[in-house]
């Protein structure tokens, strides 16, 4: 085999590219190449759980990205980041496990995307799971390459949130992934004996052994190379030297929401007139690539609690509490370490019409503001409230035809009236439950004092607070012919061209109403089905 030329591309090793390499390369015919921007996923940080805490931050491990003023965040420029490393975000994230809501996908069916209803996907997020607590389960997998597990030490302040919620209309739900989404519990987790399991964990380093699969990291994709409208190979600077890489059969762009579109648009695959001024060749006049931006955004009431007990916080307690955590993890994969932070949630409507839950509460121990970077001394407890279907849509440009300039992201956070109304109703309810009689024994002042029966101020603070809860999709969005904007169809092939796909979280037409890590992986399976069915037909 001639060592720059495979079968398949795949370019980006994040959620959705692990799981294509693996799954492409299980016959051992298939020569696939894996290129990764970022670099290997060996840190101690990625490992445990914790480390989340100083990476998302402090931009470890990531592009960290910023969006454009936001013009309904008081021109804030919002916090992007984004995996840049082996497993992608799933190396950096919270490590929810939650699929959203079955309607989403029933609607996705709606809008022309033949194969995409829930019954049709619902096997392939059971393909992918291995679900510790739910064994035998019509509603999940126990067999799949993906851990999900319990928190291994959960604080007790859970307990107490949930009890709020229960005290406020959110049931307690023993499977907010499985009949029905409305309710509380713990969060489950991608974890595997208190350790994160990536996509690269889980999907990728166990298929490294095979000598069809090869890996390349450090390697930064400069653009997609056509015969015609043919996708030939993909063109890349590894270690300051360009090279290239041909594909025999087919190159397939997992990205990302962000990466996707910019690497199709620098290909010369996108709205010409764009391309034009940028100086980029048109291969393919393609209007959608980069529109239909859509994220959830998220606001967040905090507390201080009067005691450090079951949270953590910056003092000489919480420093004693680490390096206990610490020794306890090494020895056991137990205690503080492995926390997500995100240790409950809840799914709940704030209008009773709405065809699935419209406000996710995360319930976090712990005093956390601005993505972290804010640190404040002292204990303390938070609660991310997020809009699950905005109606905002933005878009992503290009800055320049260079690869290496990051492109202008603008999600268009809250310009849509319904949205700050919706958020400020999800804070008001997120406040009502941190003020209910579970809360009394515990609470303290809040970071941002607020007065729950103050509409407007709460609508003040989310546009002065609000920003990404990390879920960005859309921007290469699955559709039928009759779509304008759709730039791949319900095959996850680029309209117009040959032999290229897009496969990660930039297809969905829309949001879910959760987090977005586990669908994308369900898409990334569902993908590499429907590669692989289409080679029997040939």
């Amino acid at each position: 085999m001639n060592p720059t030329q495979f079968d398949y591309i795949i370019v980006g090793a994040g959620s959705a590219g692990c799981v294509l390499a693996n799954r492409l390369s299980e016959n051992p015919n298939h020569s696939v190449c894996l290129i990764e921007a970022g670099k290997q996923d060996n840190n101690i940080l990625i490992k445990a759980p914790f480390g989340l805490a100083a990476m998302v931050p402090n931009n470890l491990f990531s592009w960290g990205f910023e969006t454009t003023e936001q013009a309904g965040l008081n021109k804030r420029k919002g916090f992007q980041p984004r995996g840049k490393v082996l497993g992608g975000s799933s190396s950096i994230n919270a490590m929810m496990y939650v699929r959203g809501n079955p309607w989403d996908y029933d609607n996705w069916a709606a809008l022309g995307n033949t194969g995409w209803g829930y019954e049709e996907v619902l096997p392939y997020f059971k393909k992918a799971e291995n679900n510790e607590t739910f064994q035998q389960c019509e509603y999940h997998g126990n067999t799949g390459p993906l851990n999900v597990a319990e928190l291994r030490s959960p604080s007790p302040l859970n307990e107490t949130f949930m009890a709020a919620c229960q005290l406020n209309n959110i049931p307690y739900n023993s499977d907010v992934n499985g009949k029905r989404q409305l309710g509380c519990r713990l969060t489950q987790v991608t974890q595997k004996n208190g350790e994160r399991c990536s996509t690269a964990n889980a999907y990728l380093h166990p298929a490294l052994t095979r000598n069809n699969l090869t890996v390349i990291t450090q390697a930064q994709a400069n653009k997609v190379l056509f015969e015609g409208k043919t996708a030939t190979g993909v063109e890349v600077t590894i270690k300051k030297q360009t090279q290239t890489l041909l594909a025999k059969k087919e190159v397939i762009l997992s990205g990302g929401a962000y990466g996707s579109p910019q690497l199709l648009m620098l290909s010369g695959v996108g709205n010409a007139e764009h391309l034009k001024q940028h100086g980029i060749a048109v291969v393919h006049d393609l209007p959608g690539v980069g529109e239909n931006l859509q994220d959830h955004i998220t606001t967040t009431p905090i507390y201080r609690s009067t005691t450090h007990k079951g949270s953590y916080g910056f003092s000489v307690h919480g420093c004693i509490e680490f390096v206990k955590g610490v020794y306890q993890w090494i020895t056991q994969r137990k205690g503080m370490i492995t926390t997500n932070f995100a240790e409950s949630l809840a799914f709940a409507y704030v209008d009773s019409s709405e065809p699935a839950p419209d406000i996710e509460l995360e319930f976090l121990p712990g005093i956390v503001d601005d993505h972290n970077r804010t640190n404040h001394g002292g204990h303390g407890y938070s609660i991310h409230a997020t809009l699950l279907r905005p109606k905002s849509v933005g878009s992503l440009k290009l800055k320049s035809n260079k690869p290496s300039d990051g492109p202008l992201i603008n999600p268009n956070f809250l310009s849509e009236p319904d949205d700050l109304n919706k958020l400020a109703k999800g804070l008001q309810l997120a406040l009502n439950i941190m003020e209910s009689a579970p809360f009394a024994a515990i609470k303290g002042k809040m970071i941002y004092p607020l007065d729950a029966n103050d509409f407007k101020q709460l609508k003040q603070y989310c546009q002065e607070k609000a920003d990404t809860e990390y879920h960005p999709v859309g921007t290469c969005k699955m559709g039928p012919d009759s779509d304008p904007m759709a730039v791949v169809d319900h095959e996850l092939k680029v309209k117009g061209i040959k032999n290229l796909r897009v496969i990660d979280a930039s297809i969905m037409p829309n949001l879910v109403s959760g987090n977005t890590n586990a669908p994308t992986i369900m898409i990334s399976e569902k993908g590499a089905d429907m590669i692989l069915a289409g080679l029997l037909k040939k």
